[in-house]
C-alpha cells in the first residue's frame, strides 16, 4: 500500500433509511414559481437532494436517540440540564449556562444582556440572525473581518481572522465604552465556512481585554473550526480536535450556540458565559422568553441529546469525516471548473453567482437565480446568500450590497453518501453548461424582517 491513495469512509453505518420523493422537470417547474423561487418556500417532500441547511438536519447516533428515552421532563431541575452543563464546561470551559430553544434564543438574551442603544457590535462579518439581534437592540454591526475573507479566489488558510487594526481603529473612533463585545464567530457562514486561527483568537483577546472589551463567541460550528486548526496551523497537527476546541474557547468570555449544527441534534441551543452578572441578567430573562433557566425552550430529552452529541461530534474521526464529505463535492466541482468560494469551508460549498452568472446584475439577485434554478434543473435544494440575505441598512433602507453573492450547498451531518455528492456534482456542472441561459429575478413580496425567509420573487 506505501505510496498509494488510501480510500476513507464515514466511521458509521447506516441502520435507517427515508426514501426520497422522484419528481420530473415539469413538476419542479411549478413548484419552484408557486414557492415564488424562493428555495426556502418548497416543500421538503419536493426536494431530491436536501442542501439547504445542516441546521437541525442531521442524523442521529442510536446512542443519542437511546438518550432520548432518558428524558427527565420535570419542569424545573431536570437531570438532562445538568448533564448537559457539565458536558459544555468540559468542552467549552464557561462556567455558567443558559439552555435555549436554538441559537437565535442565545443571540436574544446576549444582546440584550449586553447591548445598550448606540453601541457598537464589531465583528468577523455579519450572519443574519445575529446581526438583527444586535440591532434590535440599538447596536451598529461592524465588519472588521480581513480583506481576504471578500474574495472568493483568495486562499488564505484562515479567513475567518479579525483584522485587529480595523477593530483597533473602531475603538479608537468611537470608544471602548460604547464596544460592550466583540462577536468572533467560528467558522465564518457567510465567508463560505472558513475558520480563525488560534493566534488571532489570541490576539483579539489581548487587544479586546486591553480595552475592557469582553470576546463573545459565535461557537455554532467551533468544532469544524478547532479541526481547521489541527490541519492548518502550525503545533496542532498532533493535538486532539477536543482540546483544541477547548483553548479556543479560553480566548472568550462566553458563547452562544446554535446545537442544532456541530452537536447532531434537531433542535436546541445555549448562551454560556464566565461572568456572573452577565449570566445572572441572562437567566432572569430566559424565564420569559424560553423556559425556565433548567430548560430554556428544550425538552429533558433533547438536552440529553445534544450532551451525548457534544461526546461525538468532538470525536476526530467523526469530525474529520463531516469535512472530508465537504471536500470530496468541492474535489468534485473544482475538476469542473465550477467557481466557488476557495479554500473548501467546513459545512457547505458556496457556489460563486457572480462569476456563474457574470451577465445577470446583483440588483437582479444572481443567488437567488442559481438556487432556483437548481431546484429546477436537479431537485437538489440549495440557499441563497448574497444581496438578499444581506437586507437592508436599518437607518436609510437601502439594500446592502455584499461583496460575495453566494449559493450554500450545505451538507448534513451524516446524512448522504459519497454518490449523493456525485449527482449534486453533475447538476451543478449541467446548470454551468447552460449558464448563459439564465435570466434574473425581481422581489414581488418583501417581509419587514430576515427578507431571505419568506420573501417571494418572479422571472424578469
Amino acid at each position: 500500500m506505501s505510496g498509494k491513495y488510501i480510500p476513507w469512509a464515514e466511521p458509521y453505518k447506516i441502520k435507517v433509511v427515508e426514501p426520497l420523493k422522484m419528481t420530473s422537470l415539469e413538476y419542479r417547474q411549478k413548484a419552484i414559481k408557486e414557492a415564488g423561487y424562493n428555495t426556502f418556500l418548497l416543500h421538503s417532500e419536493d426536494v431530491y437532494i436536501d442542501f439547504l441547511t445542516d441546521s437541525g438536519t442531521n442524523a442521529m447516533s442510536d446512542a443519542q436517540w437511546a438518550g432520548m428515552m432518558m428524558g427527565d421532563e420535570a419542569y424545573a431541575g431536570s437531570k438532562n440540564f445538568y448533564r448537559l452543563e457539565s458536558t459544555v464546561e468540559k468542552y467549552y470551559g464557561y462556567k455558567h449556562l443558559v439552555p435555549t430553544h436554538q441559537g437565535r434564543g442565545a443571540e436574544n438574551l446576549l444582546s440584550q444582556a449586553m447591548i445598550k442603544p448606540g453601541d457598537y457590535v464589531p465583528g468577523n462579518m455579519y450572519f443574519t440572525t445575529t446581526r438583527f439581534h444586535q440591532e434590535k437592540a440599538g447596536a451598529t454591526f461592524i465588519d472588521v473581518i480581513i480583506d481576504e475573507a471578500h474574495d472568493s479566489l483568495s486562499n488564505h488558510p484562515f479567513k475567518g481572522n479579525i483584522d485587529l487594526q480595523k477593530f483597533e481603529d473602531l475603538i479608537n473612533k468611537v470608544g471602548a465604552d460604547k464596544i460592550p463585545y466583540i462577536c468572533v464567530a467560528v467558522t465564518v457562514n457567510m465567508a463560505g465556512g472558513q475558520p480563525v486561527s488560534m493566534e488571532n483568537m489570541k490576539q483579539v483577546q489581548e487587544l479586546a481585554h486591553k480595552h475592557g472589551i469582553k470576546v463573545m463567541l459565535d461557537a455554532t460550528r467551533g468544532i469544524e473550526n478547532a479541526y481547521f486548526i489541527q490541519q492548518r496551523e502550525p503545533g496542532y497537527e498532533n493535538v486532539p480536535v477536543a482540546k483544541i476546541l477547548h483553548e479556543l474557547c479560553s480566548y472568550t468570555d462566553g458563547a452562544t450556540m446554535s446545537g442544532k449544527k456541530d452537536f447532531l441534534v434537531n433542535i436546541g441551543g445555549f448562551v454560556a458565559v464566565n461572568d456572573w452578572d452577565i449570566f445572572e441578567e441572562m437567566r432572569n430573562m430566559v424565564v420569559v422568553y424560553e423556559g425556565l433557566h433548567t430548560y430554556g425552550g428544550m425538552a429533558g430529552r433533547d438536552m440529553e441529546a445534544m450532551a451525548i452529541g457534544i461526546e461525538e461530534a468532538a470525536m476526530d474521526q467523526n469530525i474529520a469525516s463531516r469535512v472530508k464529505q465537504v471536500e470530496y463535492l468541492g474535489n468534485l466541482l473544482n475538476e469542473a471548473g465550477i467557481p466557488f468560494v476557495q479554500p473548501v469551508g467546513g459545512h457547505a460549498i458556496f457556489l460563486d453567482a457572480k462569476r456563474f452568472y457574470p451577465h445577470i446584475p446583483q440588483e437582479e439577485f444572481p443567488a437567488q437565480v442559481l438556487a432556483a434554478n437548481l431546484y429546477e434543473l436537479s431537485g437538489v435544494r440549495a440557499m441563497e446568500r448574497g444581496i438578499v440575505s444581506a437586507g437592508r441598512d436599518v437607518k436609510t433602507g437601502k439594500n446592502h450590497i455584499p461583496k460575495l453573492e453566494l449559493v450554500r450547498l450545505t451538507v448534513p451531518r451524516r446524512v448522504y453518501t459519497q454518490s449523493h455528492f456525485d449527482v449534486v456534482a453533475y447538476w451543478v456542472e449541467e446548470l454551468y453548461n447552460r449558464r448563459d441561459e439564465a435570466k434574473g429575478l425581481k422581489m414581488v413580496y418583501e417581509p419587514k424582517y430576515l427578507r431571505f425567509f419568506q420573501a417571494r420573487f418572479d422571472r424578469l
